[in-house]
């Protein structure tokens, strides 16, 4: 077996583990501004957290910064379950969610910023509670080790090996020569477009401390609200405008915002992924407009308007909101239908959505356009090509390959849930939903529910599921490999 450089891996675990310290810090301080009784739960969370961070950091102070192509992916995969293992006690301390079970599936949704939830009554949380869900998605959003390469300049010289492992696309054009400087940029230009969310939204019918919390799960493309109902709860088309605007820009590749904000915003008219971004978000609202237009669901055309580009929006970043009027399992199987394609689907590599990713589609697409093409002219040499560069035949592969991978574990989901006893359209749901870090499922799992009907076995295993999606299905599934602990 090869050897695994553990000093390293335990101080970046400690390191890890006090900033997430700080946050819970930052929920309690909520609470203590509410005056409520979570405060306690804060503390002695952040006591517990900060003080397991502070050990392991200590005892891997003589560590080697050498991380290799293993490390990175050890790393990043038990990174997030570190978090969640800890991150749930919040939850758990305050009563808020007293079963394990649900505290780490609650906690894995957030940090993999799925936004399934079991909580059946949101509004009876306290406020630092319901900050602490809003702000693990927001650092699930960006990434959690992405955020430690931020600050971390002692890890940047294997710090391509943990950026490559969490950040998800095929490929990643570096915004500065250091990977250290791109992440700091990257989460620059994250905090400011959040911060802009949290004031448009607090212009509206929205509190300070709703708008905030929002503006976290909406640039995270996490989902999770203050209010049981999530955004219909305000009844307002302002409020919906302003969440499809941030969700549109969540949904694009991060890099291409960076050079709009930089003066070079030409790069989106030449970006192949960003059209059909566009042009996808374009088609499926003209056709679930369509669609409602036919089935009668609504008659005003400002209403067909806002809740189609709201509902495809939502499910096409892995949003998950509810809007007005959101519940699609009632409007018929047309509705599920789209909903699982868009969903399955996901937006632009480099941005928080989850999904497959358009540019995977993309290179899918035009790779059996190709083979069509060479089934009349065998010897034609045509390559996969995105914004005019060659696509090199193992990324191909790749895709082809995750395609694969991703389809397996939707069926062995849906076999697993099926065998516990939930329904197939439930289980559907869950299992599309969940992989693709989408939030809403179909059934019982639909907008309207909620992940508390399923079972405890079922629980974990879409916990596992969701950081399986989220860090693009290899980085996590090569650990079960042979191969990846031989020399």
């Amino acid at each position: 077996m090869t050897k695994l450089n553990i000093p390293l891996i335990g101080r970046i675990f400690g390191i890890l583990l006090l900033i997430e310290s700080i946050f819970m810090f930052l929920s309690g301080v909520v609470s203590f501004i509410y005056k409520e009784h979570d405060i306690w739960a804060f503390l002695i969370s952040t006591l517990a957290t900060a003080g397991c961070g502070a050990i392991m950091a200590y005892n891997g102070r003589k560590f080697t910064a050498q991380i290799g192509k293993r490390e990175g992916l050890f790393i990043v995969t038990f990174s997030w379950v570190l978090f969640s293992l800890f991150g749930m006690l919040p939850f758990l301390i305050s009563g808020s969610i007293p079963s394990v079970t649900d505290s780490f599936f609650e906690t894995m949704s957030g940090f993999t910023t799925t936004g399934a939830s079991i909580l059946n009554n949101i509004e009876e949380l306290p406020h630092g509670i319901l900050f602490w869900r809003s702000i693990i998605q927001w650092l699930g959003g960006m990434g959690i080790i992405v955020f430690t390469l931020a600050l971390m300049p002692m890890f940047s010289s294997g710090g391509i090996q943990l950026f490559n492992a969490e950040v998800p696309g095929l490929t990643h054009d570096k915004i500065r020569p250091r990977i250290q400087h791109t992440a700091k940029r990257l989460w620059y230009i994250y905090f400011v477009i959040t911060m802009c969310c949290a004031g448009a939204l607090w212009l509206g019918p929205m509190n300070l401390f709703d708008s905030i919390c929002h503006s976290f799960t909406t640039l995270a493309t996490g989902g999770y609200s203050t209010k049981q109902d999530s955004i219909a709860y305000w009844h307002s088309s302002y409020v919906e405008y302003v969440i499809c605007f941030f969700m549109f820009i969540a949904g694009i590749n991060f890099t291409l915002v960076y050079f709009l904000l930089t003066g070079k915003g030409e790069r989106f008219g030449k970006d192949e992924e960003f059209r059909w971004y566009v042009g996808i978000i374009a088609t499926f609202t003209l056709a679930t407009g369509l669609a409602f237009w036919l089935t009668n669901q609504f008659t005003d055309l400002e209403t067909v308007f806002r809740n189609s580009i709201f509902h495809v929006l939502t499910i096409l970043t892995t949003t998950g909101f509810a809007g007005s009027n959101a519940n699609y399992v009632e409007w018929g199987p047309i509705f599920w239908i789209l909903t699982l394609i868009i969903m399955a689907c996901g937006a632009c590599a480099g941005s928080t959505s989850g999904g497959i990713k358009i540019i995977r589609m993309m290179v899918v697409l035009k790779n059996t356009r190709n083979e069509l093409y060479r089934q009349s002219h065998p010897n034609a040499i045509v390559p996969v090509r995105i914004n005019k560069h060659v696509i090199a035949f193992d990324l191909v592969t790749k895709v082809l390959a995750f395609i694969f991978v991703y389809i397996i574990l939707v069926v062995i989901s849906i076999l697993f849930l099926t065998a516990l006893g939930m329904g197939f359209d439930t289980s559907f749901g869950c299992s599309v939903t969940c992989v693709s870090n989408v939030g809403p499922g179909l059934g019982a799992t639909g907008p309207a529910g909620n992940f508390s009907i399923v079972p405890d076995a079922g629980k974990w295993f879409l916990s596992f599921l969701m950081l399986v999606g989220r860090l693009e299905l290899f980085t996590v599934l090569v650990l079960f490999t042979p191969g990846f602990w031989k020399k």
